[in-house]
């Protein structure tokens, strides 16, 4: 009996050649640096300079000993989550407002949300370094009210800022994109059995949009871990993230060490994903994939 050809393999071919080219040749060429010394002999120093590199901070005028590199990737880890959870605090009211709403008003606030990423990302965050500067725009409208400056730009608060700014639309649309496809005729049921807004909302909605929220957490988390540039200018350059490292390994010359700190991010992060994977086949579709 012949095996039935698949009826997609042809149109899957182009991305298929693509992913190969522009994905795993990459990957791959990064691992082969990441475990290779500057005479391309296979080596695991790099790992373990990662792991135990230490350098000496000062706190409150009291010198300690960190691991420089395990306290970015923390730092890195922390910002990153913050503004996720911001992005999703926000984010999940505005899409079902939006999956709510008339069509046409729907066509107008994905168009707002849209039009920041039509301009370069460069610009969208010299924009916030003009806002947040301490004799900036936000500064001078507070001031009318006689608050008073707040030193913002230079610190975190002002990376977690500009990464909810940039990384926003990433979470609003998956969550629209899922939202919009429920089906009012389960909400408008739960209604009947007695659920009021809240309770409908915990019930039904969030349980059926629950793809969303993940799709738009991993697409807000993942870039927010490895950016470098909000970090660099919205923070002034005084303190680093792990993409800042990684640049600054590479434009140091240091191609191996800054491969080896990309690998280690990947496959944290890929475990990361298979493990939200698993726990939403198992626990929230019961088993089903």
């Amino acid at each position: 009996m012949k095996k039935k050809l698949n009826p997609y393999a042809g149109a899957m071919a182009p991305y298929t050649l693509w992913a190969a080219l522009f994905i795993l040749v990459p990957l791959a060429f990064i691992a082969y640096y990441a475990f290779t010394d500057n005479d391309f002999r296979f080596t695991t120093e790099h790992f373990v300079r990662f792991f135990t590199a230490k350098s000496t901070i000062t706190e409150g005028g009291v010198d300690r000993e960190v691991y420089t590199y395990l306290l970015i990737f923390w730092r890195s880890l922390k910002l990153a989550i913050i503004s996720t959870a911001i992005c999703l605090l926000l984010g999940y009211p505005v899409a079902y407002i939006m999956s709510r709403a008339q069509e046409q008003t729907q066509k107008l606030l994905m168009t707002l949300i849209m039009i920041p990423m039509w301009m370069n990302f460069l610009i969208r965050t010299y924009a916030w370094m003009t806002i947040l500067q301490d004799k900036g725009i936000f500064n001078n409208l507070i001031g009318l009210l006689n608050l008073g400056p707040v030193h913002i730009i230079g610190t975190e608060t002002a990376v977690i800022i500009g990464m909810v700014y940039d990384y926003f639309p990433y979470m609003v649309l998956p969550l629209y994109s899922i939202m919009a496809k429920m089906d009012e005729k389960l909400l408008e049921a739960a209604r009947d059995l007695g659920c009021g807004s809240l309770s409908v909302l915990r019930r039904v909605v969030f349980p059926l949009s629950l793809p969303g929220v993940i799709s738009g957490i991993t697409m807000v988390l993942i870039p927010s871990i490895s950016t470098f540039y909000i970090s660099q200018k919205l923070g002034n350059g005084k303190f680093f993230l792990i993409g800042d490292a990684i640049e600054g390994q590479y434009v140091a010359n240091n191609l191996h060490f800054a491969a080896a700190m990309a690998f280690i991010l990947m496959v944290i992060l890929l475990a990361a994903m298979t493990l939200v994977k698993y726990i939403t086949t198992r626990y929230v579709y019961g088993g089903e994939q």
